[in-house]
């Protein structure tokens, strides 16, 4: 327009927008200030990357071949899911989860006489209902577990829902048939009221009887499994850029931002450069569900990826691009999209926060800060807590994030007056300060239940828990011994506090715990000691734990029965 900058800046001010001579106007303002300055306006193509993405998905057009079904496995808690499983892979899940749920989504593939199979093992408990929605969307066909003895149960319901909502097919593996309460036909009776009507009996649905167990009709389930998975035709190109899912995502301490992907179409491969919702990264090494390096992975196959510049959320799709440029600035236009959102998110939680508060006299929302040690626990706890709101009392959650329960954390639940809760991790060091100088109130939980349950008891103003809990001490190891018929000993020093015979201990690596129980004994130089106390040193074993490592530190407790009182 051959006008000074200081101009465009007295017309923009006149419009009443305080701005800088370097600042980015959005287009609408930049048409605005063209036309008052008394010019014609055109319209540029706004220069969106996602518009890159719609060509590159149409370009790639490589012959389809048969890939493995994606099988979800769903039902309700404790009839035996993740048992099935295990006889299926011959290894233990439910023994490392907290009271035997599974609390993290597993993803595995499984080779039968007659094909693979991929499972996903969504966790059973109605915390989790978004967690298996999203596994319901990735999936071809869904096991709905039912146990013979205990009959249909309110998620079992909801497994069905979810899997006709998704428009997928369902088999059901009638479970613990071996228990001599065990009646599969009054299963199928109630089954056949929900609408998944068994083939016998002029239905579409296959019935199998299982038992976890003694591995009794386990065959017969993967047979009808693939038997339905020929019938969806279930084809993908192998030959061409990777397409998939992010099941599962964490910041892990050593390795960075970790995240477990469920490849859909084509085959990645180790240093593709892939985008994943607004983070991108080069894929530094790919890892199979046991572990073990691998170089590449085709259709249906999950895998663990190391190499992103963030953790993704857990459902973004993930697609291999040919230029890291392209990557960055897709995944930038995406972040920025995102923080607007988030912003206007924050301003009005504050806002209605303010009004509410003014219009009742008093807070009648009950503000949370979540931090759970995987994306999954983290979106599943957010979920099952706001649904907890009712007209008078609002549950508002003020941030949720994965990892440790950080300064930040401390300082954001300080300036909005939230209750902090941590699954599955615990504050840093300089967190813990913060904590006892402001006494700001953390909760640590390791169930998604017992969470739900005391949100639940603090929105009904009841006081009280039943059962409290006092941090005794805090114990970091220093080395560790293996001795032939002891096992695995610590050598440790207290820290702070005192460490008892009795107490229970919680071990925590990188302030995320991995193991919750009692000593085995606690000694010092060579005499069993009933306490040891802060700046001491100490020997101590853990029962059924041995996998303790340097720099682990454990968390001495005690847990205290206090009456409920109103």
């Amino acid at each position: 327009m051959s006008v000074k900058a200081a101009e465009v800046i007295k017309a923009l001010m006149k419009l009443g927008s305080m701005v800088t001579i370097n600042q980015v106007l959005d287009q609408d303002t930049a048409m605005i200030v063209v036309e008052e300055m008394g010019h014609v306006a055109r319209r540029a193509k706004l220069d969106d990357p996602e518009a890159f993405l719609t060509e590159a998905r149409e370009q790639s057009a490589a012959a389809a071949e048969p890939r493995a079904p994606v099988v979800t496995v769903m039902g309700h808690v404790d009839h035996g899911k993740t048992s099935l499983l295990d006889y299926i892979r011959r290894t233990r899940v439910a023994s490392a989860e907290a009271g035997g749920i599974t609390q993290h989504i597993g993803a595995y593939h499984v080779q039968t006489p007659r094909g693979m199979i991929t499972f996903l093992d969504t966790p059973g408990h109605e915390a989790f209902t978004a967690m298996r929605a999203r596994g319901a969307r990735v999936t071809d066909l869904v096991i709905l577990v039912v146990a013979a003895d205990d009959g249909v149960m309110p998620q079992t319901v909801e497994a069905v829902h979810h899997a006709k909502a998704a428009k997928v097919p369902i088999v059901v593996a009638v479970n613990k048939i071996d228990k001599p309460e065990a009646n599969p036909e009054r299963i199928r009776q109630e089954l056949a009221a929900q609408g998944v009507v068994p083939e016998q009996w002029g239905g579409d649905t296959m019935f199998v009887d299982v038992s976890a167990k003694t591995g009794n009709g386990i065959d017969g389930l993967l047979e009808s499994v693939l038997l339905q998975a020929e019938v969806l035709e279930l084809k993908a190109p192998r030959e061409a850029p990777a397409k998939g899912l992010v099941i599962e995502s964490k910041l892990d301490k050593g390795r960075g931002p970790v995240a477990t992907l469920l490849v859909q179409s084509g085959t990645l491969h180790r240093g593709d450069i892939v985008l994943a919702g607004a983070v991108f990264g080069r894929v530094r090494a790919m890892l199979d569900e046991n572990g073990k390096s691998v170089p590449d992975a085709g259709p249906s196959i999950p895998v663990e990826i190391q190499g992103l510049s963030d953790v993704p959320q857990a459902g973004e799709e993930v697609i291999v691009l040919g230029d890291e440029r392209r990557a960055r600035e897709i995944a930038l236009f995406r972040q920025g999209k995102f923080r607007d959102v988030k912003l206007a998110k924050q301003q009005a939680a504050k806002l209605e926060g303010m009004f509410d508060q003014m219009a009742a006299g008093g807070s009648k929302s009950l503000s949370l800060v979540i931090k759970a040690d995987v994306q999954g626990s983290q979106e599943a706890l957010s979920h099952a807590l706001q649904k907890l709101s009712t007209d008078e009392v609002k549950v508002h959650i003020v941030h949720s994030g994965v990892g440790a329960i950080t300064e930040s954390d401390i300082n954001l639940a300080l300036a909005s007056n939230a209750v902090v809760l941590g699954f599955n991790t615990r504050a840093d060091a300089t967190a813990k300060k913060l904590i006892s100088a402001h006494g700001v109130d953390v909760r640590y939980y390791n169930i998604i239940y017992e969470a739900v349950d005391e949100v639940k008891a603090a929105l009904s103003g009841l006081l009280a828990p039943e059962r409290k809990e006092t941090v005794t001490g805090l114990v970091e190891v220093r080395q560790v011994f293996h001795i032939s018929k002891v096992g695995t000993v610590a050598g440790c020093y207290v820290l702070e506090g005192v460490v008892k015979r009795s107490s229970m201990v919680r071990v925590l690596r990188d302030n995320i715990v991995i193991h919750s129980g009692e000593l085995d004994s606690l000694k010092r130089f060579k005499d069993d000691v009933r306490e040891v106390k802060a700046g001491f040193e100490c020997g101590l074993s853990l029962k059924g734990f041995s996998d303790i490592k340097e720099r682990d530190q454990l968390e001495v407790y005690e847990v205290v029965e206090v009456a409920r009182t109103l």
